[in-house]
């Protein structure tokens, strides 16, 4: 439902003689004024006509309150001082929206930004490049027709991933709030948004920082003049290791396994231990310990706020630029380096005119930059008021996508090399999709590089400081959007709240530290979080551009950049984006993918199991929407109403003072 009404331009409600006559700290209070370290102005309007008031003459549609002197809180002059001489008549409402803002105001104080401009760029371009972009992009794009892949990819992000990507910026800068308490500010009966997606985020920190933790444990590994997955004489290989690269007599069969596939699998993993999710077995000491690391680090990253998250990322996101040049470097020098080349971009133009395909690249722009996470919400919210966020949206977009393409080209030069020393076409090297393509597939070939042990230590490196930002980024979206949330609980007591999430999250991963831990991580990835978030996202944008309304929403951007978003973005938001993640949840639903990770074939009952995962989040949706109209007081019409206006004040800053407007 658009939302239209009275313009946002308001007249001086004191004259600035009147203003400047007033002492600091004595002035009277008449309901605009606030006693403050810094003066603001409480912008409202005539609320005598608002939603379920009985007495309405007619119901507003944009949620501003009314210009009149507001009834002090608890019968006193704004905030607890003495009562005003002459206090002017208003409703409950708007009494209440004033005192909760005021309250707030006093228990967190103004809020944290970012030192710098440049710490929010490398924060979001920390978090939208992660370790998918080094795996997952070039894995898709050979897989659905090489160079043509890039023509839909691009499409897609241009319609949908960028489009979305700007509106959470331009909402969190806006309304400065964090996932669940913004609801309130644009459509309240949509708060469980917000949890749905704290909920989702806790299932990505407990298996996401396991890939991380096989990283360190990999670099740790790799500290020796010899690294391990280059011999077959390890107690942990079998008789099918075939170690080609030491000796070119040998004959690589279908029964071959090579050094690398056993360190990953038997020694790393220790798969052969479980029999599939239904016998996990024990839990792995060795990676326990490297998450334990991880999350060590990521707590002191993110116990004081942006401002030390803000200066970490200055490492983690610009490390993995530094070694993606040199792998690029080697990795087209290596001999048959050209044939994996070939093999990444050939373009097979029949393959577009499969479904599937346009699929993959609709899901894959999505994952890439992240919208629905919380994340940028929580970041933008830390942002100066007139910030560019359209330029920030574009820059950063941009460096993702580029950054995918071009780990097209170290991952592949690396799988050239490998299919000339085992000669094998590049497909046969390049079947394994995910973390194996990684773990097993790249380190292969860096182990027989020369200078191995030094290649092994920054790739590893690298994959650790990309998962790391992202890392930080998830986890401080749940953070701000808690603490925004519930300040009167734990605005002052940020380092406890973060330390019991990383605790929470910890105990999460166990299970995917114990021997059949890899495929409790590939069932969350693929059924528990994918799907769920898709569906998130897209209540999301529907709410924002139908029931918040994309013309309201289009001056918000205009007040804070000073033009309005062109017809492009408004038929995205409310058309294409939406259809764009339909899309994307109709396909998968239609033929949700079967799972298969070495020799393990997934059962039926964890296809359904995963569902349920996935559901536990997005139910909280459906749950609040059903909470919220049963104790909303009134009728069937006047609670829904009340429900889809926006209730809670959205400070403004305009100078030295900050205009609130609901």
């Amino acid at each position: 439902m658009e939302k239209t009404g009275p313009s946002h331009e308001t007249q001086p409600l004191t004259s600035p003689k009147e203003t400047s006559d007033c002492k600091e700290g004595d002035c009277p209070e008449n309901g605009l004024l606030v006693k403050s370290a810094k003066p603001t102005l409480e912008l409202t309007e005539d609320t005598s006509q608002g939603v379920g008031d009985k007495g309405a003459t007619s119901p507003i549609s944009n949620g501003f309150s009314g210009g009149q002197s507001p009834s002090p809180c608890n019968a006193t002059g704004g905030s607890g001082g003495t009562p005003s001489a002459t206090p002017a008549p208003m409703t409950t409402t708007t009494t209440s929206i004033l005192c909760v803002m005021d309250t707030q105001q006093q228990l967190v104080g103004e809020r944290e930004t970012w030192s710098k401009k440049v710490d929010f760029l490398l924060s979001v371009i920390g978090y939208a490049v992660d370790l998918g972009n080094v795996w997952r992009f070039p894995y898709i794009c050979y897989q659905n027709g090489g160079g043509a892949f890039l023509l839909p990819y691009t499409i897609m992000a241009v319609f949908g991933g960028i489009p979305l990507f700007y509106m959470e910026l331009a909402l969190g800068q806006y309304h400065r709030n964090g996932c669940i308490s913004i609801w309130r500010k644009i459509c309240p009966i949509f708060k469980g948004i917000g949890y749905a997606i704290c909920i989702i985020a806790f299932y990505i920190a407990s298996y996401y920082n396991t890939i991380m933790a096989w990283a360190l444990y990999y670099l740790v590994s790799s500290f020796t003049d010899e690294l391990p997955w280059t011999s077959c004489a390890n107690p942990w290989n079998t008789d099918n290791c075939t170690n080609y690269f030491s000796n070119t007599s040998i004959v690589w069969t279908t029964n071959s396994t090579s050094p690398a596939e056993e360190f990953y699998t038997r020694h790393v993993l220790q798969v052969h231990r479980s029999r599939g999710l239904d016998d996990l077995g024990g839990i792995s000491w060795q990676l326990t310990l490297c998450l334990l690391f991880i999350f060590t680090i990521v707590y002191f990253s993110i116990w004081k706020g942006v401002k030390t998250s803000g200066k970490v990322v200055w490492v983690t996101a610009t490390f993995p630029y530094v070694i993606l040049l040199i792998l690029l470097i080697r990795g087209a020098t290596l001999p048959g380096a050209w044939r994996g080349v070939i093999y990444y971009l050939k373009p097979d133009w029949p393959k577009l005119l499969a479904t599937q395909v346009w699929v993959d690249a609709a899901a894959q722009i999505f994952f890439s930059l992240g919208p629905g996470f919380g994340v940028l919400l929580a970041f933008a919210s830390y942002n100066k008021f007139h910030n560019n966020c359209f330029k920030d949206a574009l820059v950063t977009s941009a460096v993702n996508c580029m950054t995918s393409f071009v780990s097209g080209f170290v991952i592949f030069t690396v799988l050239g090399y490998m299919a000339e020393k085992r000669k094998q076409e590049v497909s046969e090297v390049a079947k394994d999709t995910g973390p194996s393509l990684l773990f097993i597939t790249y380190a292969e070939a860096i182990a027989n590089m020369p200078a191995s042990t030094f290649f092994a230590i920054i790739f590893f490196l690298m994959l650790i400081t990309l998962g790391l930002d992202s890392t930080f980024a998830g986890l401080e979206g749940v953070v701000t959007a808690v603490l925004d949330e519930f300040p009167h609980i734990w605005s002052k007591r940020r380092e406890l709240f973060v330390l019991a999430f990383m605790v929470t999250c910890f105990m999460g991963a166990l299970s995917t530290l114990t021997f059949g831990g890899a495929y409790v991580v590939k069932l969350f990835e693929e059924y528990a979080t994918g799907p769920s978030l898709i569906a998130v996202v897209f209540i999301e944008s529907i709410a924002v551009s139908w029931f918040y309304g994309i013309s309201q929403f289009c001056k918000d951007v205009k007040e804070m950049l000073g033009f309005s978003p062109g017809w492009f973005w408004r038929i995205c938001w409310v058309a294409i984006s939406p259809v764009f993640l339909l899309f994307i949840i109709c396909s998968f639903l239609s033929s949700p993918p079967a799972l298969r990770l070495f020799d393990y074939d997934y059962p039926y009952w964890t296809m359904v199991l995963g569902y349920c995962i996935g559901t536990s989040s997005f139910i909280c949706i459906p749950a609040y929407m059903v909470y919220r109209l049963v104790s909303t007081p009134g009728t069937l019409k006047e609670r829904i109403l009340k429900s889809i206006t926006p209730e809670t004040a959205t400070e403004i800053p305009f100078g030295d003072i900050r205009l609130n407007a609901v």
